[in-house]
């Protein structure tokens, strides 16, 4: 469910559509709202009242015995549980009747309904793969030392990377984010068009404003529950815990962010450390700091919190992971670091100089607005929905 746009799937698929809706296209948007996600806003997004809207509730919860289950049967339940026979039919029903010329699918976790789809309608579908899911676990497994933990993670990348594959060729079409994402999938053997389409975001969202900035000042903004944030964080806090103590780093460090555990709190220095939560506007919070900090150890596509960062001309210290699929040039809009030494280097080398600090942001903004500039995306991806609808002779 993208709504409300708090976060990086929310963010893309809103900004897809905001393109469409700019350019003239009707569009009609159906979502899962699933328990672990479901939010209250007090304001209505005034997105919806430009398309045609529809939610389903579903329950995506896994109880404990579903997970030991899970380890002795051969289903990829990770991505089974997103299937819902009655968010099926629903689907069906709406594009009976509706005449689609596109259908697109949002990640891997709706590529269940594929079938269904393409039963029950002569549209050219298009999957647009946020990421490689199964790298994002391989990662997670190299990364672990619990025997447990490392067996059970390759056994569910093992099962997602067999389920990426066998979905590929069931689209006309596949857009990604970065080149690695592309050549990835072509070496898995797709026989269809594989396209780069960049993340587009809506620059008149985001409008810094350097006289409620602190400088200088460190922060990371991501939710929790995603596993790579998580991991990235944890391990910049216990690396460089001492380092705020000591007073080697002297600078404050604001986390926040949704789904932080209580358990980070044990992360806070008094005056240094300030393990912050959810807040109430994510780019408030982001404009009021001045260095944002990515140190992301797995995970795969293009991070939304970057180019949000970007546009709101932040200073960005990130782990080339963290960094891909942007066009970036190190030391000009953004500070490549992947080790504790090159963090370490990086953010004195920020701390110091205010003037850098703010040149990195502005370059970092203008890189935004020429590649990554919604309403130019867009018309990316609408040239590739036109080549597909004239194979067809359908313009």
């Amino acid at each position: 469910m993208p709504f409300p746009r708090n976060g990086g799937y929310p963010i893309v698929v809103c900004n897809t559509v905001l393109g469409l809706v700019n350019l003239g296209h009707e569009v009609s948007l159906v979502s899962l709202n699933t328990k672990k996600h479901i939010h209250e806003s007090e304001e209505r997004d005034e997105l919806l009242d430009k398309i045609n809207y529809r939610a389903y509730d579903i329950d995506t919860s896994v109880s404990f015995f579903d997970g030991v289950l899970d380890i002795f049967s051969k289903s990829t339940y990770n991505i089974d549980k997103y299937y819902d026979e009655e968010f099926d039919k629903l689907l069906i029903r709406t594009i009976r009747n509706t005449n689609f010329d596109i259908i697109q699918f949002e990640g891997l976790f709706v590529a269940p309904y594929v079938d269904s789809v393409r039963k029950n309608c002569s549209s050219k579908l298009v999957y647009r793969a946020h990421n490689i899911e199964h790298h994002t676990w391989e990662t997670l497994a190299l990364q672990r030392t619990d025997p447990f933990k490392k067996f059970y993670l390759r056994l569910m990348a093992r099962r997602i990377k067999r389920y990426e594959l066998q979905q590929i060729n069931k689209f006309n079409a596949i857009t990604v984010f970065t080149e690695q994402d592309r050549n990835t999938i072509m070496h898995y053997g797709a026989t269809i068009p594989v396209e780069v389409v960049p993340l587009g975001v809506d620059l008149d969202h985001y409008k810094p404003d350097f006289s409620k900035t602190e400088f200088p000042s460190l922060f990371f903004l991501g939710s929790l529950d995603w596993m790579p944030n998580r991991e990235g964080i944890e391990w910049f806090l216990k690396t460089f815990h001492n380092d705020f103590v000591n007073d080697e780093l002297r600078v404050r460090f604001y986390v926040a962010g949704n789904d932080i555990p209580e358990e980070f709190d044990d992360y806070d220095i008094l005056g240094k450390v300030f393990i912050q939560g959810e807040v109430d506007d994510g780019l408030e919070f982001v404009n009021s700091k001045s260095i944002m900090l990515v140190p992301l150890l797995s995970g795969g596509g293009v991070r939304v919190k970057i180019v949000e960062g970007m546009a709101m001309q932040k200073c960005i210290i990130s782990t080339s992971l963290g960094a891909e699929g942007i066009n970036y040039k190190n030391g000009v809009n953004i500070l490549i670091a992947n080790t504790r030494d090159e963090f370490l280097k990086a953010i004195k080398r920020c701390v110091a100089d205010e003037d850098y600090i703010k040149a990195v942001g502005i370059n970092a903004r203008n890189l935004i607005e020429q590649q990554h500039d919604v309403n130019k995306v867009t018309k990316i991806l609408v040239n590739i929905y036109q080549s597909l609808l004239k194979v067809n002779g359908q313009l």
